[in-house]
């Protein structure tokens, strides 16, 4: 399959398009990152990459917390909105209805509607070029409940989780394996009864 070059950018996709809420005062103020992921699993670490020039820059150096909100599908022209104006001008959570909800870690406060957030602190901030990075800890989750079974499993399918590829916004698609399928032993396939003894098949009549 033939293949074109380009020339280096930041075509990985998909990314999430996270709700990042810190607190601004007495209300909650939100911008939308799509440069944001896991950095290392024990601890727990995060980042998310600010330009500079960003209103939520500033909030995230004074504040030092802040929290990742995983958007529904539902709520796409909410986040475009949340990426497209300022918080200095606009109260968005306001405007696009998002209700700020007490978090159990962490000052910043989490965005209900959205299914899953992750409450993080920042440990470090590194300037790398048009962006800062702030690496941070989550030291809390929250879910919904209605992404648990009866079990107390989480089903993350369940959240329709909005995703961003290239200047678009695409709904989670359908389950294609699970961690590890590809290595898991095929279960050996239970012969069905036939109601015959092994006589039966000796003495055919």
């Amino acid at each position: 399959m033939a293949r074109r070059q380009l020339k280096p950018g930041t075509l990985l996709a998909p990314v999430p398009p996270a709700l990042i809420a810190v607190r601004d005062g007495e209300k909650m103020n939100i911008m939308t990152a799509a440069w944001c992921g896991i950095l290392c699993s024990e601890p727990p670490l995060t980042y998310v990459s600010v330009r500079p020039s960003r209103y939520t820059h500033h909030l995230l150096m004074e504040e030092k917390e802040f929290t990742i909100n995983l958007p529904a599908s539902r709520d796409a022209k909410k986040v475009d909105y949340c990426g497209i104006y300022t918080g200095a001008k606009v109260n968005k959570a306001e405007k696009c209805g998002f209700t700020p909800s007490e978090s159990a870690e962490v000052s910043a406060p989490g965005i209900t509607e959205c299914p899953v957030t992750l409450e993080c602190r920042v440990r470090e901030v590194r300037p790398l070029g048009t962006h800062d990075l702030f690496l941070a800890e989550i030291v809390g989750v929250l879910a919904d409940e209605s992404l648990f079974d009866a079990a107390g499993k989480l089903h993350i399918e369940r959240a329709d989780l909005l995703a961003y590829a290239h200047g678009a916004y695409f709904s989670l698609g359908r389950q294609v394996g699970s961690f590890g399928f590809s290595a898991a032993k095929k279960s050996k396939k239970k012969k069905r009864p036939t109601g015959k003894t092994p006589s039966d098949k000796k003495n055919k009549t």
